[in-house]
């Protein structure tokens, strides 16, 4: 059992972060062990024929020790939004002592995998070849699908964050997990071994994930921020085909790609994300959101390096009114 002790400073320093990289290395396990999850079958199928010729033995073992797993694989994100590439540079300045400490961790009860006896002989140039690898592995499976993992993930956030508001942190931790607890002031999470952590001026960080799921994961070693990985809602349809069916009405108004479209910007969407949640094309989707724009139905906002859409008070109304 890991006990999480709160003070008045690390109360005020909860906060919630999204890692590109964090969802890269967790679906490494889902290739390996497809079966465990289930729900990513859609994707696992797409994913192997990509990556097929890549040695991802390194990252594999890097995952699957009984008591450890390196940190450093997974820094965590110092903003709400990371890029992959910030983080792997993140990942790549890891000190040569700390990297040889965390494998060495690892492994500290059994046989090392050859595969990273690289880590602890030359650290560095491990570092970089695995950066190179798990650049080339985001790449090919995973960014293409990364705006849609993005909304499920920043949609779990929005969620969590409305529960802080309204019940204060207690509501916050009442549902993000079974195996997580809150008690006066204490986050206690039911894990294999147990660990006294006092929270002080680091607060705790937050990170909902897809690729995690079903568990719970959590960072505790030092120099590490503390960081509680948890399951994003709603990963059971994330890989569900969103086709809207629209309303007469507004299909008739508007014609039924651009109904269908306004109606799925009930939430920010990306229009990468938009054509493969409705089956058309990334042409046609920025056509019709264009003239959406013109007509003052959808508004727009880029976040750094996405131009997210999402429906004006005047497209709201025109949905609820032919609903």
């Amino acid at each position: 059992m890991i006990f999480a002790r709160f003070d008045t400073e690390a109360l005020t320093r909860v906060r919630f972060a999204i890692s590109p990289m964090l969802e890269s290395t967790a679906s490494v396990s889902t290739l390996e062990d497809p079966a465990r999850q289930a729900v990513h079958l859609p994707w696992v199928a797409h994913a192997q024929r990509l990556t097929g010729d890549l040695d991802l033995s390194p990252l594999r073992a890097l995952k699957s020790s009984k008591i450890y797993n390196p940190d450093f694989i997974n820094p965590p994100p110092s903003g709400p939004l990371a890029e992959f590439e910030d983080e792997l540079a993140l990942m790549v300045a890891t000190p040569e002592d700390q990297i040889r400490a965390e494998v060495r961790r690892a492994y500290q009860d059994h046989a090392m995998p050859a595969a990273l006896y690289p880590f602890v002989q030359d650290p560095r140039g491990a570092i970089t070849a695995l950066s190179d690898l798990m650049l080339s592995y985001w790449e090919r499976s995973l960014a293409g699908h990364w705006p849609r993992i993005r909304s499920l993930l920043e949609h779990d956030i929005l969620y969590r964050a409305r529960q802080m508001a309204d019940g204060g942190t207690r509501e916050l931790f009442a549902d993000i997990d079974p195996s997580v607890q809150w008690d006066d002031g204490v986050l206690q999470i039911d894990q294999c071994h147990d660990v006294e952590l006092i929270l002080d001026e680091r607060g705790l960080l937050l990170v909902p994930s897809a690729f995690a799921w079903p568990k719970i994961m959590v960072v505790t070693a030092a120099p590490w921020q503390p960081t509680l990985i948890y399951p994003a809602r709603g990963v059971g349809m994330l890989w569900s085909p969103e086709h809207a069916s629209p309303p007469d009405a507004l299909a008739r108004l508007l014609g039924r790609s651009r109904a269908a479209l306004l109606l799925a910007l009930d939430s920010p969407r990306s229009t990468t994300e938009l054509a493969g949640v409705l089956g058309v094309s990334h042409g046609g989707v920025s056509q019709h959101l264009a003239i959406l724009h013109d007509a003052g139905l959808v508004s727009r906002r880029r976040v750094q390096r996405f131009v997210l859409y999402l429906r004006s008070p005047d497209g709201d109304a025109l949905v609820e009114s032919s609903s």
